[in-house]
């Protein structure tokens, strides 16, 4: 009785510990929002009626890995590039060598937001007056499309012109120039030329100018028409849309459709 009355129940030492899901919240608005620190956070807390401490959120933070003060960065190419995707064009030139030592200049530009590629020509002298008469072709094929352009995305290679830069702002796009030798910055219109080049041109040998232009005008239908994109879901660029769902009778009906004399194939169910 004597022990019983002077045993006091154990109770832990400090501040109770947060709700779950509102921990869970306080990750959410930290990784969601990169730039908020922990009175950001707090503030946004308030503003849905839960009232906790700044030190709790910053605890909470901290527990899980995050910067409670992250530093205010200025915005980088990738972010400002996935911010404005909508509106940017991106266009770059390659070479490629034909049999005969020939070099050849590919012009192409990329709608960065649906990664539908605009293949402008093939030449073996990109003059101004050449890549002018190409900025033009793509506004009319932008306008046919019912697309518009914000910004476009270049390097400081010589061979964009004046002019060249001239036709898209008086459109009223603006020009926008990588940093010098910065090819990340230009990240999508690297991305493809890699591709392109894995996937069909290192398999082949190009004879001559038109060869090369037939051989990469269907290899860019291919990637805009079927081709599927991991930052499309897993779709073209020019059939976006939901998955087509037939029947069990027709799933082991499959036609296959050989491109460039079989390094590509396109694969469709049989009518």
């Amino acid at each position: 009785m004597v022990a019983g009355a002077w045993t006091y129940p154990h109770r832990p030492t400090g501040r109770p510990a947060l709700n779950p899901e509102v921990q869970q919240l306080i990750i959410r608005l930290a990784r969601e929002n990169p730039t908020w620190g922990y009175q950001r956070i707090k503030g946004e807390l308030q503003h849905l009626g839960i009232w906790i401490s700044a030190t709790a959120v910053r605890t909470t933070l901290r527990r899980h890995g995050l910067d409670p003060a992250p530093r205010r960065m200025a915005t980088t190419w990738r972010v400002f590039l996935r911010q404005q995707a909508a509106g940017i064009v991106a266009c770059d030139f390659f070479t490629v060598d034909s049999i005969w030592l020939r070099r050849l200049y590919v012009l192409f530009f990329i709608e960065v937001d649906t990664r539908h590629v605009h293949l402008s020509g093939v030449t073996a002298n990109p003059d101004g007056a050449w890549v002018t008469r190409q900025a033009r072709n793509l506004l009319l094929g932008l306008g046919e499309r019912r697309r518009h352009m914000r910004f476009l995305l270049h390097d400081r290679d010589a061979k964009f012109s004046r002019s060249f830069g001239e036709v898209f702002r008086s459109e009223g796009a603006e020009v926008l120039l990588t940093p010098v030798q910065a090819p990340r910055a230009n990240a999508f219109a690297e991305r493809w030329v890699r591709t392109v080049r894995i996937e069909c041109l290192d398999w082949l040998l190009i004879v001559s100018r038109g060869h090369l232009e037939q051989v990469l005008r269907v290899y860019v239908r291919h990637d805009n028409d079927h081709c599927p994109h991991r930052a499309l879901r897993l779709q073209p660029p020019d059939q976006p849309g939901g998955l087509t769902v037939v029947g069990k009778e027709q799933q082991g009906r499959v036609h296959r459709r050989d491109l460039l004399g079989g390094l590509l194939h396109e694969y469709r169910h049989a009518a």
